[in-house]
């Protein structure tokens, strides 16, 4: 199911620097932006306007090249729509483009990455 969800959303540019967003559409229409705050180590996304509900992923490093993708939340108002994917994507390509290894501690990033094997993010997953 995830997949189809994450199938509804528009190809991203995943270049994540500290504090820069990268925006997709969904389907609907909505418009969300995903934000990397690497001194905090998450990853956010508002889905609502005019409201303070987030999605999270937090993660944190746990040695020099090494981090442990710890957990995603997604306010009950906004599940369903794809977010938590959004959310795993970003952390994923992440660690892709900063040639990191990762622990993943989340339920919901291992089922991502089982659900996306064309993906190259195994390669980067401890076990």
């Amino acid at each position: 199911m995830t997949s189809k969800i994450f199938s509804r959303l528009t190809p991203l540019a995943l270049r994540l620097k500290p504090s820069q967003a990268v925006f997709s559409t969904l389907t609907s229409g909505q418009s969300l932006a995903v934000e990397h705050d690497r001194h905090n180590q998450r990853f956010t996304v508002a889905p609502g306007s005019g409201t303070d509900d987030h999605a999270v992923l937090h993660y944190r490093f746990t040695g020099k090249q090494e981090v442990d993708l710890m957990s995603t939340y997604v306010p009950e108002t906004f599940r369903g729509r794809g977010v938590a994917a959004l959310l795993s994507q970003a952390a994923l390509e992440f660690v892709v483009e900063e040639n990191l290894k990762a622990h993943v501690s989340c339920w919901y990033i291992k089922k991502y990455i089982e659900e996306n094997p064309e993906h190259r993010y195994k390669e980067c997953i401890i076990t």
